[in-house]
Order: C-alpha cells, then sequence, then structure tokens
C-alpha cells in the first residue's frame, strides 16, 4: 500500500518538470529524437538540412534555425550562396492526460487502481495537447555566377547577420 501512496507524488512532479520545458537551444541534435540540426552532404553542392523543436519552441524560431543552419553550412563548404530546392515544416501534435483530483481522495488517505479513471473509477481528466515542429530542406551551394542569373538565391552572409544573434546567447 505504501507504494501505491507515492504514485500520486511521482506522478504529478512529471507533469511539473514537463510544464516547465525550455525551448530548444540551437545546436546539434544529440540523439535521433531529441531536438536540434541535422546536416547531411548528398551531392558535392547540395545538403539535406533539418531543425527539430520540442513543444516550447515556436515554428518560427524552427524555421529561422533551418535557414541558419543552411547559412553555417553553405560558408563552411566555401560558398556564398544557397537556394532552397524543397522546404517544409512537419507538425507533430500529440495529447496529455492529468487527473484532477481521485474519486473520495480529497487530500488525504489513498486511493486504489479500480478507482483509476476508465476502470470503473469516477475520477476526471483534463487533456491537452502538445506540438513540436521539424523544419526540413534541401539545399543547393551556388557560385557567385549561379547566384547571379537565380532570384532564390540567399546570401549566406546575410542571414548570419539577421538571424545569427538570435540563435546564440550572448557572450560573457
Amino acid at each position: 500500500m505504501g507504494a501505491l501512496k507515492s504514485v500520486p507524488f511521482v506522478f504529478s512532479a512529471a507533469l511539473v518538470l514537463a510544464a516547465c520545458q525550455s525551448p530548444a537551444p540551437y545546436s546539434p541534435r544529440d540523439t535521433p529524437s531529441g531536438t536540434g540540426y541535422t546536416d547531411q552532404q548528398l551531392t558535392a553542392n547540395r545538403y539535406r538540412i533539418t531543425f527539430t523543436g520540442n513543444s516550447a519552441t515556436r515554428r518560427e524560431t524552427v524555421e529561422n534555425y533551418l535557414l541558419l543552419r543552411a547559412a553555417e553550412v553553405t560558408l563552411k563548404a566555401d560558398y556564398r550562396y544557397f537556394l532552397f530546392d524543397t522546404r517544409d515544416t512537419k507538425t507533430e501534435t500529440t495529447y496529455h492526460s492529468d487527473f484532477v483530483g481521485w474519486p473520495g481522495w480529497r487530500g488525504r488517505g489513498g486511493w486504489y487502481w479500480h478507482n483509476w479513471p476508465g476502470w470503473g473509477g469516477n475520477g476526471e481528466v483534463t487533456t491537452r495537447p502538445s506540438t513540436a515542429y521539424e523544419a526540413f530542406a534541401e539545399i543547393v551551394l551556388l557560385t557567385d555566377e549561379q547566384a547571379k542569373n537565380e532570384p532564390r538565391a540567399v546570401p549566406a552572409a546575410d542571414v548570419l547577420d539577421h538571424i545569427g544573434p538570435m540563435a546564440r546567447p550572448p557572450q560573457p
């Protein structure tokens, strides 16, 4: 019975931690299911770029970080311009349920598994959506000559000047 009494505390602590989530930082993705950017060279002048946020990261931020990473990859490869060949943002919404009390609990005593909502109990459940975004693109790196004739060419240095400061914390 003692183990069952600790379940509400553990469940509540998990909810509090989930509610305190910070937006995904601009950094490399450290795990396959984590947040951050990835890039993969496909040909000599073509890359696949992604940025994955979490539920606290706004869609606009995820898309700006994708643009920023495209500019960084371009400059690192010794090009000055790129263009998006393909680009999209995927939305993933999950639903989380929270208990709003247990039958007969009223702040004291215990609860039993048979009172769990859906198992014969009458506890209330609140469900809330949680949305996360992943932006992805294929970019083509352009020489200066190619960029002159391409109206969609993006100057990588301009992207770094405009978006870069938003992605990095101030230096001490």
